[in-house]
């Protein structure tokens, strides 16, 4: 049996759509993924400033924490001046 030439029209009109939709999906998923490599760019980048500083920050809590101790210290012995002059 032979179809008739309506449904090779439409056979024809529904691939022709379905090759149109398929590559309007993948342009899109393209784009998409062109944004996920930027955004990811862009955080890598926030990453590494962040790293920065907390090495830095870390770095000055590590040179500030024995002061602090001394610190403490003086200051227990000013306390303990100051109650003995009273």
């Amino acid at each position: 049996m032979r179809k008739p030439a309506q449904m090779h029209d439409l056979n024809f009109v529904l691939n022709a759509a379905n090759l149109v939709c398929w590559f309007g999906c993948f342009w899109w998923m393209f784009r998409i993924s062109r944004r996920q490599d930027k955004l990811l760019g862009e955080m890598h980048g926030v990453m590494r400033s962040v790293e920065k500083l907390s090495k830095a920050e870390h770095d000055l809590i590590k040179d500030v924490h024995p002061k602090v101790a001394k610190i403490e210290e003086h200051v227990e012995e000013v306390v303990e001046e100051t109650r003995a002059r009273r």
